[in-house]
């Protein structure tokens, strides 16, 4: 694993290396999405402001599309010190620790603006500190987004349209789980694979929020889409530990600020993108079904024994001090 990854590492960095030369530190950063999705311009504002407010001593230099491997090996690449920086899902770091599935747990928060109290509440940061046993330095959160459902074999308006149905999921567990729930044929897979399984028919559909639908233009060889929402999921971008701590004090305050700067400027990204990207699915030729709270309601109480095997799974403790932190932030 880490020789295709050290291989892909070395490809990727050899563009890179004569503005380096002009820079004392080097950041590199990775992740698997695509230029057009909006984390990836967030982490542009990301690098325009620790470049500007450490004078050019600090050169980011950012790899999307999966260019440095998949999202696991990206992770194991900043813990080995190949790769500074890597902006996964949460959710990947539930193999080393297994609290992390409860941030995506299907249908564990109302809305997204709950989703992010809990986050930023002191659950949040508990959360984020544990990847320091990993080597590792939480810099919080940017957002992936509320995944949906689309499919070639039939529109999802209840549980049971999803019988049968080969459906593309992230290789967590949890997601597994939910898809095995619902009846659907959870198939994990890289996510640089899916748009071509989908084109060859190796797959019926895949789930992801509406921003990555469209950026990886999936809705070309999609038929239908249904708003499941059936998850809310986040990046946790993480820096390597010995590497962070080799920063000057100074610098390591650029980097979580500059980070929370462009977690606001993300936001800013989504709300203007959000209307219209139905839109365009639709444009594409795509039936979308929009579910109401109450359709929505039937996926949830058929997912309900997911949720109660994770507080098993998760260790009863940090699943009850995150369910808690989500009736704080809903108000009940």
């Amino acid at each position: 694993m880490f020789k295709k990854t050290t291989v892909a590492l070395s490809a990727a960095l050899a563009a890179g290396l004569a503005f380096a030369a002009s820079a004392e530190t080097v950041i590199k950063v990775g992740h698997g999405a695509a230029e057009a999705f909006h984390m990836h311009r967030a982490l542009l504002k990301f690098e325009e402001l620790v470049e500007a407010g450490s004078g050019g001593e600090i050169d980011v230099q950012i790899f999307p599309s999966s260019q440095m491997g998949p999202d696991r090996e990206m992770i194991e690449g900043v813990q080995t010190g190949v790769l500074e920086m890597a902006i996964p899902p949460s959710s990947f770091f539930a193999g080393w620790d297994p609290a992390f599935a409860v941030i995506e747990l299907p249908y564990m928060y109302a809305s997204k603006d709950i989703a992010f109290g809990v986050l930023d509440s002191d659950a949040g940061n508990e959360m984020l500190a544990r990847v320091e046993n990993q080597g590792l330095v939480g810099l919080g959160w940017l957002e992936l987004g509320i995944r949906n459902v689309t499919n070639n074999v039939r529109p999802v308006a209840v549980p049971a349209d999803l019988d049968g149905v080969k459906l593309r999921t992230m290789k967590v567990p949890a997601h597994v789980a939910t898809f095995e729930s619902l009846g659907a044929n959870p198939t994990p897979m890289n996510f640089g694979e899916v748009y071509s399984a989908l084109q060859q028919g190796v797959i019926d559909g895949q789930e992801n929020p509406l921003a990555i639908i469209t950026s990886q233009r999936f809705y070309e060889v999609q038929k239908y889409l249904s708003t499941t929402g059936h998850v809310f999921a986040v990046y946790m971008p993480v820096i390597s530990k010995p590497f962070f701590e080799g920063l000057s004090a100074e610098h390591q305050q650029l980097v979580r600020d500059s980070m929370t700067a462009s977690r606001a400027y993300q936001a800013e990204l989504v709300a203007a993108e959000e209307s219209a990207q139905l839109e365009e699915i639709r444009a594409a030729g795509v039936e979308v079904l929009e579910l109401t709270a109450e359709q929505r309601q039937a996926f949830a109480e058929k997912t309900e024994s997911v949720r109660l095997q994770y507080r098993e799974e998760v260790g009863a403790q940090a699943y009850d001090t995150w369910v808690a932190a989500v009736a704080a932030a809903s108000g009940s």
